[in-house]
């Protein structure tokens, strides 16, 4: 094994770490101070990208900073999934900057579900729009009637009608809903009843002005709206689409999920440990220019100990993250499901920890929004249930560790 990112990815690696230098870091004040101003209203309709953010994009994309994660070279840059990690994890140092460079979820999920199983046309439609930056896109899976975590529990229903399917059911913590350019969901819904159990579902695209579908409400999620993208809850009812928008095949839903959530993944922790490095080093800044007692705080209450301790816990997150990465690139996501459930329990509570100690370094200042370290702190918490919760990930991990002493 040989995590040694390749000569590409370093120089991507490069480039991308002056971008954010040069662009994102002196805004970054200013985009979160709107994005507070808009988390004060529930009011999702009158939600507005910061105005920073689209020229930014632009500059991102001339400068070839742009779709990442896509192991294209003629639609993306051609990265591998080991490749694009630390990239993943450069991103993730600032709260917004994914969206910068088009690579942000659950835009990034989609597209690889369009890029690999969707047909020519679902690609020219969607896909391209996407990779463009001109759409935004949601993934409508998790159900507030039903113990989600079992996601064949699923209860929204896809029926087919001659050459329409419809589609009925309640979705919450649809990620990006209230984005002001959010305009499709890929909808995830129980069609095959007769099937075994991970045969019975499928996914189809449903643009957001279907006839049918309405937004609810935004969620707030650790108290934030999280503004002004959104976590929302929403109604399918009665909605119909063309049999054309359905992905793959009927009751091809989980076969689908399993090619998104691999490497989506290693997307989620890379950013959360590079959110964990931004709050060791605004822990150890704080702690060194701040005296209490005639100390500096960093010498005091243990908080040596903790930097010793984050430091471990980061390090350690890394290599198994850029383990399952390989592993991905080399044997596929179905021979890294180990892998992919053991970090998927592992970096985010390694987030909560260093993000808390950072917290605990700054005092009051360390829980209110004017420091991004509380925010680093619910990412992990939500990390935690998204794409599963813990529980479902080290069960899959003892399952697969038991399978080798039968």
């Amino acid at each position: 094994m040989n995590f040694q990112p390749s000569a590409k990815s370093q120089e991507y690696l490069t480039r991308l770490t002056a971008f954010m230098e040069e662009h994102i870091y002196p805004i970054e004040e200013a985009v979160l101070a709107q994005n507070r101003t808009l988390n004060e209203s529930s009011n999702w309709r009158n939600w507005q990208i910061p105005s920073a953010i689209e020229p930014l994009k632009e500059k991102a994309r001339a400068a070839g900073l742009w779709n990442l994660f896509l192991p294209d070279a003629e639609l993306a840059q051609g990265l591998s999934c080991l490749e694009y990690a630390p990239l993943a994890e450069q991103t993730g140092r600032c709260l917004f900057s994914p969206e910068i460079f088009n690579c942000n979820a659950p835009d990034t999920g989609n597209m690889e579900v369009l890029y690999h199983f969707g047909n020519e046309q679902q690609k020219q439609q969607w896909l391209m729009p996407l990779l463009r930056g001109e759409i935004r896109s949601v993934f409508a899976m998790t159900e507030p009637d039903v113990a989600s975590s079992d996601a064949t529990n699923m209860e929204a229903t896809i029926v087919e009608d001659g050459n329409e399917l419809i589609l009925n059911g309640t979705k919450w913590w649809t990620t990006g809903l209230g984005h002001p350019n959010a305009k499709v969901a890929i909808f995830m819904g129980l069609s095959n009843p007769e099937n075994d159990k991970h045969n019975q579902h499928s996914m189809v695209i449903v643009p957001l002005d279907t006839p049918g579908v309405t937004i609810k409400r935004m969620l707030t999620a650790c108290g934030d709206y999280d503004a002004p993208y959104g976590h929302g809850e929403m109604a399918f009812e009665q909605v119909r689409v063309p049999k054309d928008n359905l992905i793959m095949g009927l009751g091809k839903g989980f076969a689908i999920a399993q090619g998104r959530l691999g490497p989506g993944r290693i997307h989620h922790c890379m950013r959360a440990i590079g959110a964990a490095e931004r709050s060791l080093e605004l822990m150890i800044k704080r702690g060194m220019s701040r005296t209490a007692f005639g100390k500096p705080l960093i010498k005091l209450g243990g908080n040596l100990e903790r930097v010793a301790k984050a430091r471990m816990a980061i390090d350690q997150a890394r290599l198994l993250t850029l383990h399952a990465a390989w592993k991905i690139d080399t044997e596929g996501v179905k021979n890294a499901m180990t892998e992919i459930s053991s970090i998927k329990v592992v970096v985010p509570n390694m987030l909560q920890q260093v993000s808390d100690m950072a917290m605990q370094m700054f005092g009051g200042a360390g829980v209110c929004s004017d420091f991004p370290v509380a925010a680093f702190n619910a990412m992990g918490r939500i990390l935690r249930l998204a794409d599963g919760p813990d529980e479902v990930h080290m069960g899959m991990v003892s399952r697969l560790e038991l399978k080798k002493y039968r």
